[in-house]
């Protein structure tokens, strides 16, 4: 337990730092099945950017995959972006639904409002503020939750992972409450993470898309 909390104290201090450092370019790869099916909008921060990663090996092109693996006919659009917080996402946000028209949005955001030691309050109103803006636009929404260790503090830490799950159920919304569950959890967590010891390796992506598929696919019938 001790080896799990002190990487995930590394974990979440590293990853602002690369927030901090610089933004990555959004990863726009949308290979659409057509250009009139509905779209999945992925707003999300390096974890679903492909970060260190080679293109076509993150969780949300395994998502592409699966949808074409399962015949649904759905576009995926990633505009995920390195470092990204709630507030960026809110600001960008209203951009991308009237670019994209999408059926469902995935909120994968809210780790770097903590690093950045941002009020917990302000990290709320902005998720929820993102989920009303889409589900106005006609989307379903996703939120993909994350968790900070205990060295923020327990009562810190409960409740930045339970905001998520208040935000989806005050409106309505799917939530997975904890995005790296069986890769930041497990009894050797560093074995699914690159060098840095940050952002999980290739092999630790089918797991995270493990993790959304099934709350995401609801979204789609």
């Amino acid at each position: 337990m001790i080896r799990d909390l002190q990487y995930r104290r590394h974990f979440i201090f590293s990853a602002g730092i690369l927030g901090l450092a610089g933004i990555c370019a959004p990863a726009a790869w949308a290979q659409a099945p057509a250009p009139s099916a509905p779209a999945i909008l992925v707003l999300g921060d390096s974890l679903s950017a492909e970060y260190g990663l080679a293109r076509g090996s993150g969780w949300v092109a395994l998502l592409e995959k699966r949808l074409q693996e399962e015949k649904i006919e759905r576009r995926v659009v990633n505009a995920s972006v390195s470092g990204e917080t709630t507030s960026g996402g809110r600001s960008r946000l209203a951009a991308l639904l009237t670019q994209h028209k999408p059926a469902v949005v995935v909120i994968e955001l809210g780790g770097n409002d903590a690093l950045r030691g941002l009020p917990l309050k302000n990290t709320e109103e902005n998720l929820t503020a993102m989920t009303d803006a889409a589900q106005k636009a006609g989307a379903k929404v996703l939120l993909v939750g994350m968790q900070v260790p205990p060295n923020y503090g327990t009562d810190y830490a409960n409740r930045f992972a339970g905001l998520f799950t208040t935000v989806a159920q005050a409106k309505k919304a799917a939530v997975v409450p904890f995005f790296l569950k069986g890769v930041a959890d497990g009894p050797d967590p560093t074995r699914l993470f690159q060098a840095d010891r940050i952002h999980p390796r290739a092999e630790a992506h089918p797991q995270m898309l493990a993790n959304v598929w099934p709350e995401l696919k609801k979204l789609l019938r």
